[in-house]
C-alpha cells in the first residue's frame, strides 16, 4: 500500500438509492488508489451506506474510507456516513494521536446521533468499519460485524473483530451493565440485536456501545494488522 503523497481524487458518495453503484479514484503519481461497490441484496429497501474521502489535515493529505450497516432503517447508517469523518478531521488531536481522536469520533457521533432521535418511535441503528491513512500509518475501527481484511496474495486477512454478543468478553460487558444475551435464532442482547456494539439503538445503549476497537497498522500490515481469532 503507498504513502499519501499527493493530492488524490475526493469521492464523497451518496446514497446508491437501491440501485448498484461502483467508482473509486488514484493518486496523481499512481502509487495509491482505492476503489467501491454497493449493490442491494434480496430486501426492498437498502440500508446500507459506504464513504470515500480525501482530505488535508494540518497539511497532511489524509485518506477516510468507511461501510456502514444499518438495522432498524436507514436513519442510522446515514447519520453517520454524514457526519463521522467531518467530525474526526475536525478533532484537535486527529494528527498528533488519531487513535483517541477516532475513540473520541465515534462516541461523538453516537452522542449526537441519539440526541437527534429523540422523536423518533422506533431504533434505528448501524454497524462502521473504517480505514483511516494518515502518512504511512493505517487505521482500522469498528463496531458491530462489518469486517475489514487485508488482501495479500489472494489470502484476505481479518483486520479487524466481529463485536458479537456470544463472545465471552463482549458477554460480560453486557452482563456487568445489567443486560443479558439470549438465544432467539441466533445470540442476541436482550434477545433483540445480533450485534454487541452498534451506532444508535438507544434502547439498548446502556449494553450496544460505540466504543471502537482500533487497529494500528505500520509498514508490514499483514503481520501488524492480524487480528487473533477469537
Amino acid at each position: 500500500m503507498g504513502y499519501l503523497n499527493s493530492v488524490l481524487q475526493s469521492s464523497s458518495q451518496v446514497h446508491s438509492e437501491d440501485r448498484p453503484a461502483s467508482g473509486g479514484g488514484l493518486s496523481q503519481n499512481g502509487k495509491f488508489s482505492y476503489g467501491y461497490a454497493s449493490s442491494p441484496g434480496k430486501r426492498s429497501s437498502m440500508e446500507d451506506f459506504y464513504e470515500t474521502r480525501i482530505d488535508g489535515v494540518d497539511g497532511e493529505i489524509v485518506g477516510l474510507f468507511g461501510v456502514f450497516d444499518g438495522h432498524g432503517g436507514v436513519r442510522a447508517a446515514e447519520y453517520v456516513k454524514q457526519n463521522l469523518f467531518s467530525n474526526l478531521i475536525k478533532h484537535p488531536k486527529f494528527i498528533s494521536d488519531t487513535k483517541s481522536a477516532i475513540a473520541d469520533a465515534y462516541n461523538h457521533t453516537d452522542s449526537e446521533f441519539l440526541k437527534s432521535e429523540n422523536n423518533q418511535n422506533r431504533d434505528a441503528g448501524s454497524t462502521a468499519s473504517t480505514a483511516i491513512l494518515v502518512g504511512n500509518r493505517l487505521l482500522v475501527a469498528n463496531v458491530g460485524d462489518s469486517r475489514a481484511v487485508i488482501c495479500r496474495g489472494g489470502n484476505a486477512i481479518a483486520v479487524s473483530r466481529d463485536h458479537k454478543p456470544d463472545q465471552s468478553d463482549e458477554r460480560q460487558r453486557i452482563e456487568n451493565a445489567g443486560g443479558f444475551v439470549m438465544w432467539a435464532g441466533t445470540w442476541r442482547v436482550g434477545g433483540v440485536l445480533a450485534v454487541s456494539r452498534a451506532f444508535g439503538d438507544r434502547h439498548l445503549k446502556q449494553y450496544v456501545v460505540a466504543d471502537p476497537e482500533i487497529q494500528v497498522c505500520l509498514e508490514d500490515l499483514v503481520e501488524i494488522c492480524r487480528v487473533p481469532e477469537m
